[in-house]
This record gives C-alpha cells, structure tokens and sequence, in this order.
C-alpha cells in the first residue's frame, strides 16, 4: 500500500488527502498537524471548516484509509509521498516585509521531514509558494539526507473555497512540476498514477518545477485582475449611469472574455488573492521587473480602493456621518458557502465604519462572534500564523460590535443594511418587515448586487447598489461621484 501524509490540517490540506482516501482506497492518508484541536475537530462530527459536501466524503472515509492525527513525526517517517500544506504568510516585518512569502513554517516542515525520515520520500509542495522554493526545500533535505533520498514536486491547489469538494472531483487541470531528470520524471509518474485514479489523463498536466510554482501565482493574479477591472467599470457606471450588470454581460459574452469572474463586489478577500499577487511583486522587483511590479501591485490598489469606496459611500449617505448609529452587517464571509474570513472585504468595512464611530450589528449563517471580533482586532497578515501566534479579541470592540443570530434581528432599529456576502438566504429575506423595523430613512448598501434595487425602492428604502444607477438621493455624493 502506497501511503500517503500531508503536513497541515487546514483549508487545502483536509479537503484533498480526504478525496484522494475517497477516490484511491488502496492508498493509506494520514493527515498530521500539530494543533491538537484542530485534528479533534477533524475526527469529530463537527469538521473544523465548513465546505459543501466534504462531511460525507470525510465520514466515508475517515477510519477506513483515511486518519487524522498529532503524531506528526511517525506518519511523515513511515510515508512515501508527503504533501507539505503549510502557512505562507507575507511576511510583516525585515527583508520585504508587507510582500515577500514568509517561509519560516515551510523551512521547519523541510527539516523534520529530514529528521524523521529513514526512507526515500517523494516531497510535494501543496502550498503556495514563490519560485524556486523547491530549489531551497531541496538544499536544505539534501544537506541532511543521511542517506535518504528526495525528490520535490510542485502540486498547486486550484480550489475554490464553497466548490472546493467538487473542484477535486472534477478539476479543470492537476498540475504536477518536478526536476527534468530520470528521478524526477519517475516522482513526477508516480504522483500522476494517484490523480489518474479519477482525473482523466488530459487534464493532468505535467511542467519543470518553477513553471509550476510559477503557475499558481499567476492564476490567482489573472483571476484577481478581472474582479478588479470589473470592479473599476463599475465606479465608472455609477457615475454616468450605466448599469455594471448589463455591462458585464455584454463583455462577457465575447468568446475570449468569458462571463466568469465580472461580477462586481465590494471587492475580492480570502487566503490567496492578495498575499500571491503582493508576493508576485516581491519576486518581480528582486528579478529587476519594476514595471511588471507596478502593473500587478496596482491589481491590489483598485481592491482597496473599491472598499473604501463603499465605506465612503455609507458615511456621506447618511449625512456625513454614522457616529453612534446603528448598521446591520449582513455576510462576514469572504463569499457564500464557506465559513472562510480572511482577507474578507467585510473586515475594511467594518473597520471603517468602526473609525466613524457606528455601531455595528452582523450577520452571517457560517462565522462565529469569537471569529468575527478575532478578525476585527487583528493587523493585516497576522491571519496566516497559528491560532496561538494570533492577537486576543479587542474588548473594545464589544461596545461598537454585536453578532446576530440572524438577518431581522441584525436590522431591529438599525439606520442601514449593508451587504457583504452573496449568501443565497440574503436573496429571498423580507425587506419589508426588515424596513418595517428600521429608523427612516432607512439605508441598503449591497456590495454584492444580491437584491433587486427596484423592489427595494417601492417598499422605501434608498438603495445603493456596486455598479448600479444611482438614486437621486444619492448622485450628487461626492464620494461617489
């Protein structure tokens, strides 16, 4: 039985080993990690991440070929293949501090498996990581081999977080990257024959270790890219009239756009987005590229600006001020089906108006109140680091910041709605007995475009929608203009 250990327990990690225990049952996985509480949330009822499906993929599975444990040091000895899932995060302070990928976990995963290891090991990187990690990862095995021999591949996770089960199921292509050498073609054959168990062989695509690694990065800038284009057109609706829906559909429909990703939001968050397209300007300034920098790091600029955009909105909609009033905050998450909050647009929002002094009521059917006032009290990228290396709640914030049990009672006398996640539920609430409930003139802000604004409207709301024709309350905002 060929085995199989991943190091790291989280978004990436659980969800595959636990497809590939499902898809190739012949083959032993065993998931380590050393947070204890993370791998019992694991081998409970209650899985540590909320993914549509993978509860029954999990319970499948989990005791037959597929293990979740602490005893990180023995599954990684006695593997053959060991995925490396690790945290990248950017780094915050030193030598490209606010861009370059922190690799300290990834070096520490590097030199256990060095030091647990008494047989030859295929090592694959999960995670994502800059060019020529391998290259490093490498060194560092070979240099405290002992004997043992190593091969580094570069498998990148294309997962969308709310499809992720799915995205396994069915991927649009598995990418497998190794050294050009009879070894490494070898590794490369042998991590193919796991995935061919269910990928047809078309889709399983095969390059040199550093187009590879390169891969990921670049993907997730492209996919970043069109939300921010999307996204700047939109400002350019509101302010001649246009509507960014129908725009984007008549884009879309040129064969070499494609439809996906022109929705307009209040702008892109979770784990990747950001942190790869800050680390692909890293990578490109140290290579000399200043030009390619600025082009991507402006990518990131237009999704900041989005959401201060739509703080600025809120504020000098309701008379320049939100100081002491009440706005309900409907989706925390980064996007629906996911219980995912990092890098979520909701944290800036909030955090905005926090600044103004509102008071904030929210929502969201996935996220916990001891995540939402985690998220809020924390500084940028200290979301990538272990729980324990994370900051305590900010207990001032519980004066400013409640967590609803659900969307009527977040709105219960509150002078706005704001929309930040494109939950289904948010599509079909009664905005009548929302409105009904609310101080007048009572304020929607969709940051999603989730509800008709023309509805809205006839029950009295004033609405602003992303992208949308603005109300004649509202066009001659300055903010918005």
């Amino acid at each position: 039985m060929v085995k199989i250990c991943c190091i790291g327990a989280g978004y990436v990690g659980g969800p595959t080993m636990a497809v590939i225990a499902l898809k190739c049952p012949a083959i032993e996985v065993v998931v380590v990690d050393i947070s204890e509480p993370r791998i019992a949330g694991w081998n409970s009822e209650r899985l540590p991440i909320y993914e549509p499906g993978l509860d029954d993929v999990v319970k499948q599975c989990r005791g037959r070929n597929l293990f979740f444990s602490t005893e990180v040091h023995r599954h990684v000895g006695d593997a053959d293949i060991v995925f490396v899932s690790v945290n990248t995060p950017t780094k915050t302070c030193g030598l490209g501090a606010g861009k370059a990928a922190d690799l300290t976990y990834w070096e520490s995963a590097a030199r256990m498996i060095a030091d647990v290891s008494r047989s030859d090991k295929i090592v694959v990187e999960k995670s994502t990581v800059p060019v020529k990690t391998a290259e490093a990862i490498e060194k560092i095995l070979v240099h405290n081999s002992r004997g043992v021999r190593y091969q580094i591949l570069s498998n990148p996770e294309f997962l969308a977080e709310g499809t992720a089960v799915q995205d396994l199921f069915a991927p649009d292509r598995v990418l497998i990257g190794g050294r050009e050498t009879p070894e490494g073609r070898a590794a490369v054959a042998k991590l193919r024959d796991v995935y061919a168990q269910w990928v047809p062989g078309d889709r399983i695509i095969t390059t040199n270790l550093w187009s590879a690694e390169l891969s990921k990065l670049a993907a997730n800038a492209f996919l970043a890219q069109r939300i921010s284009s999307v996204n700047a057109i939109s400002a350019l609706c509101e302010a001649t009239g246009a509507d960014i829906t129908e725009v984007a559909h008549s884009v879309g429909r040129d064969a070499r756009i494609g439809p996906r990703f022109l929705s307009a939001s209040v702008g892109f968050g979770g784990s990747c987005f950001q942190k790869d397209i800050l680390n692909l300007v890293y990578i490109c300034e140290c290579y000399g590229l200043p030009e390619v920098a600025a082009y991507w790091r402006e990518v990131i600029r237009i999704n900041d600006h989005q959401k201060s955009r739509f703080v600025k909105c809120v504020v000098s909609s309701m008379f320049n001020t939100v100081a002491g009033k009440k706005i309900a905050v409907l989706g925390f998450a980064f996007k629906k089906d996911t219980g995912d909050t990092r890098e979520t647009p909701a944290i800036d929002v909030c955090n905005g108006l926090l600044g103004d002094k509102a008071v904030i009521s929210i929502y969201d059917p996935q996220v916990t109140g001891e995540q939402v006032s985690r998220d809020l009290a924390m500084n940028k990228f200290d979301w990538d680091h272990p729980r324990h290396l994370q900051p305590l709640s900010a207990t001032d914030l519980a004066k400013q910041v409640a967590v609803a049990p659900d969307a009527y009672e977040a709105a219960r006398d509150a002078h706005a709605v704001c929309i930040l996640t494109e939950w289904d539920e948010f599509r079909t609430l009664d905005y009548k007995r929302m409105f009904d409930a609310m101080h007048k003139p009572a304020f929607i802000f969709d940051g999603r475009n989730v509800v008709d604004p023309a509805k809205l409207r006839e029950i009295g709301f004033v609405v602003y929608a992303i992208g949308k024709p603005l109300d004649d309350w509202l066009k001659d905002m300055p903010a918005v203009a």
